[in-house]
C-alpha cells in the first residue's frame, strides 16, 4: 500500500482567496520581480546594454513586490477574504508609488546626498511611506516585529532624551525619514540586499522543489529507508523533515507538509501523540538549520559576516547533525523501552521504484551543491537550479507542469517573495535608525560594560534575549535585530564571529520547541490531536540538544570545522559521545544496556549520564580552560558510574 502523502504546499488560511485579475497581477509582478533579479545578478543590461545602480534594481524589486502583501494579507484576522478592499488596493498602489519614485531618482540620490539633504517632495514620500512600509511589515512578520520596528525606527527622534547607554545623536523626524529611504543603511541596508542578491533565487528554488512534488518524493524515500526499522516512522520523520526544511525555510510549513503524513504513522505503531507530535515539531525545527538550504536567514547571515554562504553551510553541518543525532537517538530508545517495531515492509514503497520517480530532484540537489560549494556562484546557483529542476520534470507525466500550475507556482513564489521583502525592508529600519544616531558603534561596550567584562554572563544574556525575541518575531527578523546589537559585543569578547551568528540562530530557533509560544510543537499538536502544552514539553526534552549544542561550539569553534583537523576530530568524535549519554538519560534508556528507568537507582544513574554527556560533549580547549582529554575522562567517569549504578538498581529489582 502506497504511503499517503499531503499536498506540496499547505494551504495558507491567511491568505486571500484572490479574483482572477488580482490572481494575475500578482503573476505577472512575480515574474517581473525574477526576470529583474536574474537580469542584475548575470549584468545582461536587458539585452539593450542598460545597467541599473545597485540600490534602483532594489527599490524595484521593493516596488514589485512589498504592496503585494496587502493584496495577498488582510490587515486584521476577521476581516474579508474574498476580495481585496479598496483600501488595501489603494495601500498596495501607494507602495508602489514611494519605492518607484525613489528607484527613478536613484542617480541623484547618489549624486546629491539624499541621506542627508533630500529635496523636500522626497521628504514627504518618504514620510508617506514610512508607516506604509511599517504596515507592510506588521502583516508579514506579526505585531511584535511591527512595535520593534515602529519604536526602534523613530528612536533617532528622541535619541537624545535616552539615558546614557543608549542616547544618542538625536535627528529631525523629516531627516530620519529621508535617511530610512534614501540612504543605503535602512530600508536598502543589508537584509535587503541580501534579499536582493541571495535570497531571492532560494525562495524561488523552495518553491518550484515543492510546487513540482518533492514534498511527496522525500516523504517516500523516507518511507522506503527508514519506515520498516524500529520505530521507523518517527526516524521517517528526521529524515524527511530534514530535507524539507532546509529546502522551504519555513518550521510551521514543514510540520504541515511531512507531519500530516509522519504523525498519523508514527500514533498507528504505538507512538503516544504527544510524542509523536513532539518528534515532528523538532525534526521540523532542526529542518530550518539544515545545509545545503538553511532558509533565507543564512543568507542573510552570510551579507552580515561578509563571506561567501558556502562557509555559512560548512559550518553548520556539524551542529545540524549533533542535534539529529540526539533526536535519533531518544527516538530509538523510546521505540526499543515500548517494544515499538516499524510499518510492514508490503506497506512501504520500494527505494528502487521511489527513486525512479523522483531522481530528479536529488540530481538537481547535486547540482546545487556543486554550485554553492565547488564553483561558489551562491547568486547564481539557485536560478540554474530551478531551471534544470523545472526541464527535467517536464519528462515527468505526474508532475509536469501546465498552464494552471505553472501559474499557481509563480502565485506561491509571489507570497513568499512579498512576505519576505516586506519584513526584510521593515527590519532594516532599526539597522538605520541605530546607524543614524551612532548608536551602533556604541552600544557593543555597552553591553559588555552591563554583564561586568563577563563573556560568560555575556553569553547567557545573548541566549536569553535571542529566546524572548524568537517567541515574538520570525526568526529572520529576530537574528538581524541581535546581529546588530548582541553579536558585535560577543565578536568583541573574543568569540569566534561565525559561532556567534550561529549562535543567534540556534537560539532564535529554540522558541518553536519551548512554552509558552512553541509555534512548532502546537501546530504539531493539532494534527495529532495532542494537548498542545504537553506537547511543547516533550519537545524541549526530544530537541535538547538545541540547548546545548550552541554553548558547546561558540566556546570552541572546532565544532564548527574551524581550527587544526586533528582538534576538529577530537572535539566532534567526544561530542558524538556525549550526545548519546545525554539523550539516553534524557529518555532513560541506554543502547546495549536496556532502561535506566529503574526508580531512585536510575534516576541517580541518568542524573550521571547526564553529566557525564555534558562534560563529554564540551569542546576541551578554548575558553573553557580544561583539556579534551581531561574533559572525557570526567565524562566517562560520571558514565560509568551511573551504568553500574543503573546495574546495581536492575539487580535489585530482579530480585
Amino acid at each position: 500500500m502506497p504511503v499517503p502523502h499531503a499536498a506540496s504546499v499547505p494551504s495558507e488560511s491567511r491568505y486571500r482567496a484572490l479574483q482572477p485579475a488580482w490572481r494575475t497581477l500578482l503573476i505577472v509582478l512575480c515574474a517581473a520581480a525574477i526576470g529583474l533579479s536574474f537580469n542584475q545578478l548575470l549584468n545582461l543590461g536587458f539585452f539593450l546594454g542598460k545597467t541599473l545602480l545597485d540600490s534602483a534594481y532594489l527599490y524595484w524589486l521593493c516596488a514589485l513586490l512589498i504592496g503585494c502583501v496587502f493584496v495577498l494579507i488582510p490587515g486584521a484576522p476577521g476581516a474579508r477574504r474574498d476580495g481585496v478592499p479598496w483600501y488595501d488596493a489603494a495601500l498596495f498602489l501607494l507602495s508602489f508609488g514611494v519605492f518607484a519614485y525613489f528607484a527613478v531618482n536613484a542617480h541623484r540620490i547618489v549624486a546629491e546626498g539624499w541621506e542627508f539633504m533630500a529635496p523636500r517632495e522626497a521628504v514627504w514620500i518618504a514620510c508617506l511611506g514610512w508607516p506604509v512600509l511599517l504596515e507592510a511589515t506588521r502583516r508579514a512578520g506579526g505585531n511584535a516585529v511591527f512595535v520593534v520596528a515602529a519604536l526602534i525606527s523613530l528612536y533617532p527622534t528622541f535619541a537624545d532624551h535616552m539615558p546614557g547607554p543608549i542616547s544618542g545623536l538625536a535627528q529631525t523626524l523629516p531627516t530620519t525619514a529621508a535617511f530610512h529611504f534614501a540612504s543605503s543603511e535602512s530600508v536598502l541596508g543589508i537584509p535587503t540586499r541580501a534579499f536582493g542578491e541571495l535570497v531571492i533565487g532560494f525562495v524561488m528554488f523552495g518553491a518550484a522543489l515543492q510546487y513540482t512534488g518533492a514534498g511527496h518524493f522525500f516523504n517516500n524515500l523516507a518511507f522506503a529507508l527508514f519506515g520498516s526499522v524500529r520505530g521507523g516512522p518517527a526516524k521517517v520523520a528526521i529524515f524527511a523533515s530534514g530535507l524539507m526544511g532546509s529546502v522551504s525555510g519555513s518550521v510551521i510549513s514543514n510540520v504541515l507538509t511531512t507531519g500530516v503524513v509522519t504523525i498519523p504513522a508514527m500514533k498507528r505503531i504505538g507512538f503516544a501523540p504527544k510524542y509523536a507530535a513532539g518528534v515532528e515539531a523538532c525534526a521540523s525545527t532542526g529542518g530550518v538549520l539544515m545545509p545545503p538550504v538553511m532558509g533565507a536567514t543564512a543568507f542573510v547571515m552570510a551579507s552580515f559576516l561578509g563571506l561567501p554562504y558556502s562557509q555559512i553551510a560548512i559550518a553548520a553541518i556539524v551542529p545540524s547533525l549533533l542535534y539529529y543525532f540526539g533526536l535519533f537517538v531518544q527516538i530509538d530508545g523510546y521505540a526499543a523501552r515500548n517494544g515499538l517495531r516499524g510499518l510492514p515492509r508490503e506497506e512501504l514503497p520500494s527505494v528502487a521504484r521511489t527513486f525512479a520517480e523522483g531522481w530528479h530532484y536529488i540530481f538537481v540537489f547535486a547540482f546545487l551543491v556543486w554550485m554553492l560549494l565547488v564553483m561558489q556562484r551562491e547568486s547564481l546557483a539557485p536560478f540554474y537550479s530551478t531551471a534544470l529542476l523545472l526541464v527535467i520534470n517536464q519528462f515527468s507525466p505526474r508532475y509536469r507542469l501546465d498552464r494552471a500550475k505553472l501559474a499557481k507556482l509563480l502565485e506561491g513564489v509571489c507570497a513568499a517573495l512579498a512576505e519576505l521583502s516586506a519584513l526584510l525592508a521593515g527590519v532594516g529600519l532599526i539597522i538605520g535608525a541605530l546607524s543614524v544616531t551612532g548608536l551602533a558603534g556604541t552600544l557593543a561596550n555597552d553591553l559588555v560594560y552591563l554583564a561586568g567584562n563577563n563573556v560568560y554572563v555575556l553569553l547567557v544574556m545573548g541566549a536569553i534575549t535571542s529566546f524572548i525575541f524568537g517567541m515574538g518575531m520570525t526568526v529572520t527578523a529576530c537574528y538581524i535585530f541581535l546581529a546588530i546589537v548582541l553579536a558585535p559585543p560577543l565578536v568583541a569578547a573574543g568569540f569566534d564571529p561565525v559561532a556567534v551568528h550561529l549562535f543567534m540562530l540556534y537560539w532564535g530557533m529554540v522558541s518553536f520547541i519551548t512554552p509558552p509560544v512553541a509555534l512548532g510543537a502546537f501546530v504539531a499538536a493539532g494534527i495529532a490531536g495532542a494537548r498542545p502544552m504537553q506537547v511543547g514539553l516533550q519537545s524541549v526534552q526530544l530537541g535538547s540538544a538545541m540547548y546545548f549544542v550552541p554553548f558547546f561550539f561558540v566556546l570552541n569553534p572546532a565544532l564548527i570545522l574551524r581550527g587544526a583537523p586533528a582538534e576538529i576530530l577530537i572535539v566532534v568524535a567526544t561530542a558524538l559521545a556525549g550526545i548519546t549519554l545525554i539523550a539516553a538519560a534524557l529518555e532513560g534508556y541506554l543502547v546495549g544496556f536496556g532502561t535506566l528507568r529503574l526508580g531512585a537507582a536510575g534516576a541517580l544513574a541518568r542524573l550521571l549520564l547526564l553529566g557525564g554527556g555534558i562534560a563529554m560533549a564540551l569542546p576541551g580547549g578554548g575558553r573553557l580552560g580544561v583539556g579534551h582529554w581531561e574533559l572525557a575522562l570526567i565524562g566517562i567517569g560520571l558514565a560509568v558510574a551511573g551504568a553500574l549504578l543503573a546495574w546495581i538498581g536492575r539487580r535489585v529489582t530482579a530480585a
